[in-house]
C-alpha cells in the first residue's frame, strides 16, 4: 500500500513536471546553429536549376530504385531503406557496399552534393543483422535516465556510422495515451514530461555535440504531433483489420489546441533545444485535418513560433492520404510547409508533378527554396558540403560493431528497465543454492519476441533472426551447469524444481499490425503459467510486451511477476535482476489496467484506479 501511495505522489509530480518543462522549453530562444549555414549555402541554392532543387526534395526508397544512376540523373537529396528493404544478404559489409553505391552516385552530379540515407534506427541499427537491439523506448521510459538514453543513442549512431549512413527516424517523441495502439512500445511513456526529456537525451546522443563528427548521425523526431493520441476507431481504413480498419493506427486526434500543446508537444520543444536537425508530421489527423498537409502545426507552429530550423520529411507515402488528385496532394503538403518528400516508388511522379506545380505559379518558388535552403542547411552542418567528403564508411568502426562494450550498455538498460510488479513467497531473487531452475513459455528462447517490431523486418519476426541472448541462455550462462536448467514451452515437467521462470507475452508486431482492442494475453501463455503453478513450486512470470497487458488471471498464479517489456537482444539483463546481482529499479511508464474496460487510462484521470499506478515498480 506505500509502494502504491508513494506511485500515486510521484505521478501527481509527474503532471507538474511537465508544466514546467514545457514552460522552460517556451522561454529557449530558437536555435541559431542551422541558420549560421545560410551564408554558406545560398550561393549554391540561387545557382541551382528547379530539376536540381526538386530532386534535393525527393526521398525514393532502395527497395523500388531500379538503377542507383537514378540518384545522379534525377539529382536525388536523399535515399531510405524502409523497414524490410534490405541489400542482398543483410550483413554489415553488403548495407556498407549499399551505402557507397548511392554515395558515389550523388558526387557525379554537377553540384556533388552528397546524400543523406535514412534508416529507421529506433532502437539500435536495427535493420542489420548483428547489431545490438536495446529495449524498446517504453522499457527505456522505465529506468527514468536519460544519461543512459543518450548513450544508448550515441553507440546506435557509431553503429549506423558504421555502414556509412547519417541518418536515423529516430527518436520517436510521442506520447501514447492508447496502449491499443500498435506504436505504443515506440513512445517513452505517457506522461509529456517523460517524453520531453528522454526525447532530448536521445536526439543528444544521436547527433552528439557536433554533427561534423564521423559518429553523430542526424536524428528526426516523430511523428508531429499527437499521433499517440488518436481517437481508438478512427485510424485507417483497410478491410482485414477489425471494424474494416486499423483502429488507431494513422486516426484522428480531438482535442483543444491547450490539452495537445500540454500533453503532445513538450518533446519537440525539447528535441528543438537539443538542435534536432529534421522532424517527421504524422499520418494522423487533427480534428480531421490530415497532418502532411497542416499549414497550421508545420510552418506556424513548428517553424514559426518554436522556431524549428531544420526540414521536415513525411512519412512513407503519407502524401498520398491526403484529398485530391495526386498534383492536389503534392501541392497541398508542399505549400504547408513539408520540406522533402519519402514516396518510396513513385519518385519519378513526384518530382515531374512538382516541377508542373512550380512552373504553373501552384506552388511559388519561395517555398521551393525555402526547403532547398533547411535542406542544404542540415548537409552543411553535417559537414556533408566540405570538399574533403568521402563517400566512403569508415572501415575501422566494424571492430565495435555488435561489440561486448556495446552489449553491456543494452544490459544495463535491460535490468534498469524491468519492473517488478509482484514479488511473494520469496520467489525473487532466485537464491544460489537452488539446485534447478525450470525455465518456461514460448518466448524464453525466442530473440524474435524478445526484441518485438522493427528488428530485421519491420513488423519483426518470431524466431533467430539475429544474434544476442536469450532468457533462457542468460538463466543457463548464469548457473554454468546446464543440468541445473530444464525447459518445457508449455511450463509442464516443473515438478521439483526450486523455481519456474515463465516467459510469456506478444509476438512481434509494429504499426498497423499492432492495433488490439484486446490485451489479454495468449492462451497458450496462460496455460504454460497455469501448468507451472500446478507443479507446486514458486512460479516467476517475466512479460515481453509493448504495453501493459491483462493479467489478473496470470497474476493470481505467479509469485513473481516482472513486467520485461521488448528488452531486445541481451537477455542476461534479465538474468542479472533475476539472480539478484542487481536489484529491480524500473518504474511503470505507463498505467497498468485492471480490465479492457479501463482503456484507456491515464495518469491525471478524474477516476483513476489502475491496477498498477503509474511510477509503480517494487524492488528487493
Amino acid at each position: 500500500m506505500i509502494a502504491r501511495r508513494l506511485s500515486v505522489a510521484i505521478a501527481a509530480f509527474a503532471l507538474v513536471a511537465t508544466a514546467i518543462v514545457f514552460t522552460q522549453a517556451a522561454s529557449v530562444p530558437a536555435q541559431a546553429r542551422l541558420k549560421a549555414f545560410d551564408a554558406q549555402i545560398a550561393p549554391i541554392v540561387a545557382s541551382m536549376s528547379l530539376d536540381e532543387k526538386v530532386g534535393q526534395m525527393t526521398q525514393p526508397d532502395h527497395e523500388f530504385i531500379t538503377d542507383p544512376a537514378d540518384v545522379a540523373t534525377l539529382f536525388v537529396g536523399s535515399v531510405l531503406s524502409g523497414g524490410g528493404s534490405d541489400p542482398r544478404t543483410n550483413s554489415v559489409e553488403d548495407w556498407t557496399a549499399m551505402y557507397e553505391t548511392y554515395q558515389s552516385q550523388a558526387l557525379k552530379t554537377r553540384l556533388k552534393i552528397p546524400l543523406l540515407y535514412g534508416v529507421d534506427a529506433v532502437h539500435g541499427h536495427n535493420n542489420v543483422v548483428g547489431a545490438v537491439v536495446f529495449p524498446h523506448n517504453v522499457g527505456l521510459g522505465a529506468t527514468r535516465d536519460a544519461k543512459l538514453v543518450e548513450e544508448i543513442a550515441r553507440l546506435t549512431a557509431k553503429e549506423v556510422r558504421t555502414t556509412g549512413i547519417n541518418w536515423a527516424f529516430a527518436p520517436c517523441v510521442a506520447v501514447p495515451r492508447d496502449d491499443r495502439w500498435g506504436r505504443a512500445y515506440e513512445g517513452f511513456g505517457e506522461d509529456p514530461a517523460l517524453a520531453a526529456e528522454l526525447g532530448e537525451a536521445a536526439v543528444r546522443g544521436l547527433q552528439g555535440p557536433d554533427l561534423k563528427s564521423p559518429l553523430s548521425v542526424l536524428a528526426c523526431a516523430k511523428h508531429f504531433v499527437a499521433d499517440g493520441g488518436t481517437i481508438y476507431g478512427s485510424g485507417m481504413p483497410n478491410a482485414n483489420q477489425e471494424g474494416g480498419r486499423y483502429p488507431n493506427d494513422q486516426g484522428d486526434v480531438r482535442l483543444s489546441d491547450a490539452d495537445l500543446r500540454k500533453i503532445h508537444l513538450p518533446g519537440y520543444i525539447t528535441a528543438i533545444r537539443a538542435g534536432v536537425g529534421t522532424i517527421m508530421p504524422s499520418y494522423s489527423s487533427i480534428n480531421g485535418d490530415k497532418m502532411s498537409g497542416n499549414k497550421k502545426w508545420l510552418t506556424d507552429v513548428l517553424k514559426s513560433e518554436l522556431g524549428f530550423e531544420g526540414f521536415l520529411i513525411s512519412d512513407y507515402n503519407a502524401l498520398d492520404q491526403l484529398p485530391g488528385d495526386r498534383a492536389a496532394q503534392i501541392e497541398r503538403s508542399i505549400n504547408a510547409g513539408m520540406d522533402m518528400a519519402m514516396v518510396p516508388s513513385a519518385y519519378r511522379e513526384f518530382i515531374e508533378t512538382l516541377k508542373m506545380l512550380v512552373k504553373a505559379n501552384r506552388v511559388p518558388m519561395s517555398r521551393i527554396d525555402d526547403a532547398v535552403t533547411r535542406i542544404l542547411r542540415v548537409k552543411a552542418a553535417m559537414g556533408l558540403l566540405e570538399p574533403t567528403f568521402s563517400p566512403k564508411a569508415d572501415h575501422s568502426l566494424l571492430d565495435s560493431f555488435g561489440s561486448a562494450s556495446h552489449r553491456a550498455v543494452a544490459r544495463e538498460a535491460v535490468r534498469k528497465s524491468l519492473v517488478l510488479l509482484k514479488n511473494e513467497r520469496n520467489a525473487l531473487p532466485i537464491a544460489a543454492t537452488a539446485k534447478r531452475i525450470h525455465v518456461a513459455g514460448k518466448s524464453a528462447d525466442d530473440i524474435g519476441n524478445q526484441c518485438g517490431g522493427w528488428t530485421i523486418q519491420w513488423q519483426g519476426e518470431s524466431g533467430p533472426l539475429t544474434q544476442g541472448t536469450t532468457v533462457l541462455g542468460a538463466i543457463r550462462q548464469h548457473v554454468k551447469v546446464s543440468s541445473k536448467v530444464t525447459y518445457s514451452v508449455d511450463g509442464t515437467a516443473a515438478e521439483g524444481a526450486d523455481v519456474a521462470v515463465v516467459v510469456v507475452g506478444e509476438t512481434p508486431y509494429a504499426e498497423m499490425n499492432g492495433d488490439r482492442r484486446d490485451l489479454s494475453l495468449a492462451k497458450e501463455d496462460v496455460q504454460a503459467i497455469a501448468n507451472a503453478k500446478k507443479a507446486g513450486v514458486p512460479v516467476v512470470v517475466v512479460l515481453f510486451s509493448g504495453r501493459p497487458m491483462l493479467i489478473t488471471d496470470a497474476l493470481t498464479n505467479a509469485d513473481a511477476f516482472i513486467a520485461a517489456w521488448l528488452p531486445g537482444t541481451e537477455g542476461s539483463g534479465i538474468a542479472d535482476v533475476l539472480f539478484g546481482d542487481y536489484k529491480p529499479s524500473g518504474k511503470l511508464p505507463v498505467s497498468w489496467p485492471k480490465s479492457a474496460a479501463q482503456i484507456p487510462i491515464n495518469v491525471g484521470d478524474a477516476s483513476y484506479d489502475p491496477l498498477f499506478p503509474y511510477g509503480f515498480g517494487l524492488s528487493y
